[in-house]
Formats: C-alpha cells, structure tokens, sequence
C-alpha cells in the first residue's frame, strides 16, 4: 500500500526553537527519511549557519524559502464544509491505493485554484511523487502520480464528482476492491 503524509508548518524554528513571526521568512527543507520523507522549517539565521552542511547531506530532497503566516483560526462549519480539500484530506488519511487517482486529480484541481503549490517533484520507487505545500497553512502534501493514461481521465474525474456529492463510503475496513461509484444510469434507492 502506498504512505501518503502530510507534514504542517512548524510555528518555531526546529533548530533553535525561536518562534517565527508573522510576515517573517523561513526555510523549508524535504530530507528523504528511512520511512517517507522528513521536513525541518527553519530561520533564517538557522539557515544561514547550517544550511550548507544541510545541503551536502545524502538524503537532501529539496529546499525553499516561505513567508510565516500563523494557522487560521478553525471555524467548526469549516470542518463539516465538504469540499475539494477537505474530501482530499479525508482520503490521504484513509491510505487506501484505491483512492490514489482520485488523491492525484483533487490534487491538481487545488493547484489550478493556487489553494496548493508544487515546491518539488521527487522519484521514489520509480514512481513520481508530487510535493505541495498548502498556500495558507504551509502543510506539505505528498502525492503519488498514478500515471493516469488519457482514456482514464473521465472516469475519475467521474469518481471525484461522486465523492464530493457523496462523500466517502461508510467506514470500515478497507478491501482490496477498487473504487466503483454507482454509473450515471443506476438508480440508487435509500436503504
């Protein structure tokens, strides 16, 4: 099974343990980590003293440079709110392959509404992995590309319009099943 993993922005340096301010920039580093990938939010100090030594390290992925805005405040309806992002966020934490097509295009669709930034793109187990970075909360996404060929398109983007409509299907244990909404000409009837 494939590991999806979200990794939100530190709120203080992870060298020094000095908290960032609003507006101050800070350096995002990606190290590839024994299991998935690891990141470190820096100053600019922090940076300045250690980040060649950074740099030189085998398991260097990649590194940019962001501007700190503190989380926003959560709003209870925006928990419940079913959209692109939060169906997407559901789905990374069900870790269930069945889903990565799904995973992939949400993913693009956030890109397109710049809610979700490429920061790198990096080869593990000879698949692409997609690393974004939330525009507003600064957490890293890592998307598996499934390698969708044209003539599959329209049946996911079919699946994403049914789950957002929908939502997931009941919990439960995940099977090895892939994902198959009702088509567009069955009739669902209330159980």
């Amino acid at each position: 099974m494939l590991e999806w993993n979200i990794q939100s922005r530190a709120h203080q340096c992870q060298l020094t343990g000095k908290s960032f301010a609003e507006g101050e920039a800070f350096h995002t580093v990606l190290l590839d980590a024994k299991i998935g990938f690891e990141r470190l939010d820096l100053s600019t100090h922090a940076w300045q003293e250690h980040g060649a030594e950074i740099n030189q390290r085998p398991n260097f992925i990649s590194h940019w440079v962001g501007t700190y805005e503190p989380p926003p405040a959560v709003t209870p309806d925006a928990i419940l709110k079913d959209d692109a992002e939060s169906l997407l966020r559901r789905l990374l934490a069900q870790k269930d392959e069945r889903y990565a097509p799904s995973i992939f295009i949400l993913a693009v669709m956030l890109e397109r509404k710049k809610m979700l930034r490429v920061k790198s793109q990096v080869r593990e187990h000879k698949r692409r992995v997609i690393v974004y970075e939330h525009v507003k909360t600064g957490d890293i996404l890592l998307i598996n590309d499934p390698d969708l060929q044209l003539a599959q398109l329209e049946t996911v983007q079919r699946d994403v319009a049914y789950l957002l409509e929908n939502g997931l299907p009941a919990t439960g244990t995940p099977t090895e099943e892939p994902f198959n909404p009702p088509s567009e000409n069955t009739t669902l009837t209330p159980a």
